[in-house]
């Protein structure tokens, strides 16, 4: 028995899975739009925020934190400059871009993923070698990047992790931000960017293998600084919210919300960031990785599976256990060192986290 795409498909792009609340939102959007987007800035920052339509329609928070963010970056794209979302990994630079991009031009597809590898025909164009052996180059032999789509549709442009790129690679874009037109002197011709056309760029400065932008190319770029959640109640928001969505999308079967657990793997992921506790009276050994908000949802996502298939269905804390020490430890020396410290100073001394203490003491067993 064949599946219906919906069915098949393991995640929609944002254009699609909040079809409803972008036509809603569009319905009744009555304000200025900039030349080629779907929605006025206002109504997009109204898509990404949330709240309720004067319709009733429920538009769920696509970003939980600085609505004055959010406005920053809108505002951005409507003039001739791009945006840069700076941020430790885990600060929904990513969802947040592919939810710009869907609200502004109906498409978040246009996205470039930066690597090591990448190559400066990646982000202009490159060619079908058949074609272009047999007949020279033309327009038809031409492979358009997603650039040059965006370019040439007027749409958003995503690209992910600029800063892996090598230096040289990431330069072929300063004639595209700042002159707003692609050169091809193979075809003596240059692609025009037709009005809507912007792009979005995600960096982190805490990754190993970052690459420093050159000066002539941030300055096309304004800034906008993605910071992790700024108390324990928001962050579990963001972690409770994203982890029903996962559940939903992967189809795995219901499991009732456990939010001590998520509050517990919050609070150990805060407390290791920062390296104190919440109280601020013992001062803890900082791990190497970033613990950030989307380990916390992959934490709390693996352990809600573990409770489906081979639990009892209720998510406990011999479920999050192997999560947590999975994402704490990244380096086997430094790290596991981190949180033995940690699990015997301040797990085991917490009133009603026995079972957990137990639980990771078993894996380390």
């Amino acid at each position: 028995m064949s599946e219906s795409p919906a069915t098949a498909v393991l995640r929609p792009h944002a254009e699609d899975e909040y079809a409803h609340e972008l036509a809603a939102i569009a319905a009744a959007d009555d304000r200025p739009r900039p030349p080629g987007w779907k929605l006025s800035p206002w109504a997009v920052v109204r898509y990404l925020m949330g709240g309720t339509l004067a319709d009733g329609t429920v538009v769920v928070p696509k970003y939980v934190g600085s609505r004055r963010l959010i406005e920053i970056a809108t505002a951005t794209l409507a003039t001739d400059r791009a945006v840069l979302l700076l941020g430790v990994p885990g600060t929904a630079k990513t969802w947040v871009g592919e939810h710009l991009a869907a609200a502004i031009s109906g498409d978040s597809t246009l996205l470039i993923q930066g690597t090591a590898g990448t190559t400066e025909e990646t982000l202009r164009y490159g060619w079908n070698y058949a074609r272009l052996l047999a007949e020279g180059p033309t327009p038809d032999a031409l492979v358009p990047s997603p650039i040059h789509r965006g370019m040439a549709r007027g749409a958003i442009v995503r690209v992910e992790e600029l800063t892996r790129m090598p230096p040289e690679v990431q330069d072929a874009l300063v004639t595209v931000l700042s002159e707003k037109v692609l050169p091809i002197p193979e075809l003596d011709t240059e692609l025009s960017a037709v009005q809507g056309f912007n792009l979005i760029a995600t960096a982190n400065d805490r990754d190993r293998g970052v690459n420093d932008m050159s000066s002539a190319l941030r300055r096309r770029f304004n800034t906008v600084v993605l910071p992790l959640p700024a108390t324990v109640e928001e962050e579990i928001s963001i972690v409770s919210q994203r982890v029903a969505e996962l559940g939903r999308a992967l189809a795995l079967p219901e499991v009732p919300a456990a939010a001590d657990e998520i509050r517990r793997v919050v609070t150990i992921f805060r407390e290791l960031r920062s390296g104190v506790t919440v109280d601020e009276r013992t001062a803890l050994k900082v791990p190497s990785g970033t613990l950030s908000t989307a380990e916390a949802i992959s934490v709390i996502t693996n352990g809600t599976a573990l409770a489906a298939h081979f639990g009892d269905g209720t998510l406990g804390p011999v479920d999050v256990a192997a999560g947590i020490v999975g994402a704490v430890i990244s380096d086997p020396i430094h790290d596991a060192v981190a949180w033995r410290e940690y699990l015997e100073g301040v797990v085991r001394e917490r009133p009603d986290w026995g079972e957990f203490y137990e639980a990771c003491r078993d894996l380390d067993a």
